[in-house]
């Protein structure tokens, strides 16, 4: 099995830290996040790792396997980042990740143990974490709705309650061939603009919608965390 890191974009939301460097190499606790996540996935058994780079992609050469590069960085979404990684999308089951994440490589053993076209861990204790991190924790929070077979029944949209979030999606996921053909088959069914805009979450709601292909959903209680502003750097630490 393959990985892609997704670390094209460059996270304005990091102010200065990121001026001279992508997100992906931003410090914590001394160690580059993407360190962090090439570490997770080879003590999970992947050693084939991809990279799509977009800003400063010069600092991420020769840091995996393999560089996608996504020229329209600054102009597209998270998905159309995804989308110049088709060749090994297209042939064998990859475990994505974004790139601004930590995790455990418990949690990638975990979608690699997955057989669904299209998984996705998440956190069903995310309340503590959002708490530490936002004044409040719906004003960051996406709706996380289940259904009683364990797969996704609703993400993306904004919650009126802490109810309408069963879990926190941390940004990890499995695709299979079967999950990248419905995933492209929705996006060429979108006009340009869309189609560039379109980011993860609500790529996985259309998916849902459609109904052709369930998303599995995997609980994961072990660490993990998302470095989005440089307070969070803060949140996690203790």
């Amino acid at each position: 099995m393959k990985a892609i890191i997704l670390a094209a974009g460059r996270g304005s939301r990091m102010r200065h830290m990121t001026d001279d460097r992508p997100k992906c190499l931003v410090e914590f606790q001394g160690r580059a996040l993407l360190d962090r996540q090439i570490g997770a996935l080879h003590a999970a058994g992947i050693q084939d790792i991809g990279i799509v780079t977009g800003y400063r992609r010069e600092m991420l050469a020769d840091r995996a396997t393999r560089e996608f590069h996504n020229p329209r960085w600054a102009q597209t979404n998270m998905v159309a980042s995804l989308a110049c990684a088709h060749e090994w999308l297209s042939r064998e089951p990859c475990v994505i990740s974004y790139s601004d994440i930590f995790y455990e490589p418990h949690a990638v053993s975990l979608l690699m143990d997955s057989q669904a076209a299209l998984a996705i861990t998440y956190d069903p204790d995310w309340l503590d974490i959002w708490q530490r991190r936002f004044a409040d924790p719906l004003s960051d929070a996406e709706t996380f709705r289940l259904r009683p077979d364990g797969t996704l029944a609703e993400i993306g949209r904004k919650p009126g309650t802490v109810q309408e979030v069963q879990g926190q999606y941390m940004g990890l996921l499995r695709i299979g061939p079967a999950g990248w053909s419905e995933i492209q088959r929705i996006r060429e069914g979108l006009p340009d603009a869309d189609r560039d805009g379109m980011h993860m979450t609500g790529t996985l709601q259309a998916v849902v919608q459609a109904g052709r292909v369930p998303v599995e959903a995997i609980p994961y209680r072990g660490a993990w965390g998302e470095i989005d502003s440089e307070t969070d750097l803060a949140a996690y630490v203790g």
